[in-house]
């Protein structure tokens, strides 16, 4: 599908029940789907593709919350397909919010936060993310208290066997928003 921007919508994410806050700034074409935004998402957070994840949201015309996503509905609750979903649709000033969730299991919630609308910059591609905090914690380190548990033994340094989810060099204090979308190849 060929996709004709004009202006970047930016938004805050930010993850859910961990202080200090990791987040990130980004910005995505006008065009773009929430199928889009979710690989934005990925990419920006750290995260790698691999479990379900649902928005919900608003619809600003039905005034009732939505669930989008790729996934099939359970208990026979629709869902509406991310990839048929422009964001312009949903978001605008008076429609400014949506909690993405990924890994069900896990539930790592974010706070998707519309901040604005920009012109496109034609000397950028698209997305970009422009700034944010700290690492994203390892996808499969068992959700909010699963990271914790993680931190609590990143500061024991005697500690022989770490855990399997997490690299060896893994810092959670260091996020370079530079290093986000520096190879648009995914």
């Amino acid at each position: 599908m060929l996709k004709s921007s004009t202006h970047a919508y930016q938004f805050k994410i930010i993850l859910e029940g961990i202080k200090p806050l990791i987040w990130r700034r980004i910005q995505v074409p006008d065009d773009y789907t929430f199928g889009d935004l979710h690989h934005a998402i990925q990419k920006a957070m750290g995260w790698n593709l691999c479990h379900m994840h649902q928005f919900t949201i608003m619809n600003p015309t039905k005034r009732k919350k939505e669930d989008i996503s790729s996934a099939e509905g359970c208990d026979n609750e629709p869902i509406i397909e991310e990839y048929g979903q422009l964001l312009s649709s949903y978001f605008s000033e008076s429609s400014k919010e949506a909690l993405y969730e990924y890994v069900f299991g896990d539930r790592w919630e974010h706070k998707i936060l519309f901040e604005e609308i920009l012109p496109l910059d034609p000397s950028k591609e698209y997305p970009i993310c422009l700034a944010g905090e700290r690492a994203c914690p390892p996808e499969d380190c068992g959700g909010i208290l699963g990271y914790e548990d993680l931190l609590e033994n990143l500061k024991d340094p005697d500690l022989e066997e770490r855990s399997e989810c997490v690299e060896e060099d893994f810092d959670p204090e260091v996020f370079d928003p530079q290093s986000v979308f520096a190879s648009q190849d995914d």
